[in-house]
């Protein structure tokens, strides 16, 4: 499992290479900056990558406060070299009511570079991703 920091030093996300599901299993935590996102991002992607795998799980339910502030980023240029990176199937499971649903909610409308779905249940994600990964 992989550990990104915050400069100061306080985790933000985790990252695990799900060999049995054949999924990257990414938890984001706390108030994200545009940078927080930008490096989780990357790192993820890039795990995705090299592990040679099509599907995440992306687990939003520990972050407090929107993050639409990077949500240009996220569609225009983010997704788009994550789908040449081979993502095809993107999970993302939220809390129902929080700013950071909305922010997810907001993300899923206006995403065309891969299949993803926004969920409240992480085992309903599970469900859906063993389905197609």
């Amino acid at each position: 499992m992989l550990e990104l920091k915050s400069s100061l030093g306080k985790v933000f996300m985790t990252i695990e290479t799900d060999l049995d599901n054949r999924w990257i299993w990414v938890t984001w935590q706390g108030y994200l900056t545009a940078a927080n996102i930008q490096a989780g991002a990357h790192a993820y992607t890039t795990a995705l990558a090299q592990a040679g795998f099509s599907c995440v799980l992306n687990d939003t339910r520990l972050v407090r406060g929107p993050w639409g502030h990077s949500m240009d980023w996220v569609i225009n240029e983010w997704a788009p070299n994550a789908a040449k990176a081979g993502l095809r199937h993107f999970a993302m499971i939220t809390t129902p009511e929080s700013l950071a649903e909305g922010s997810a909610t907001e993300f899923y409308s206006q995403l065309t570079a891969f299949q993803a779905r926004v969920f409240d249940s992480l085992e309903e994600a599970q469900h859906w991703l063993r389905s197609i990964c």
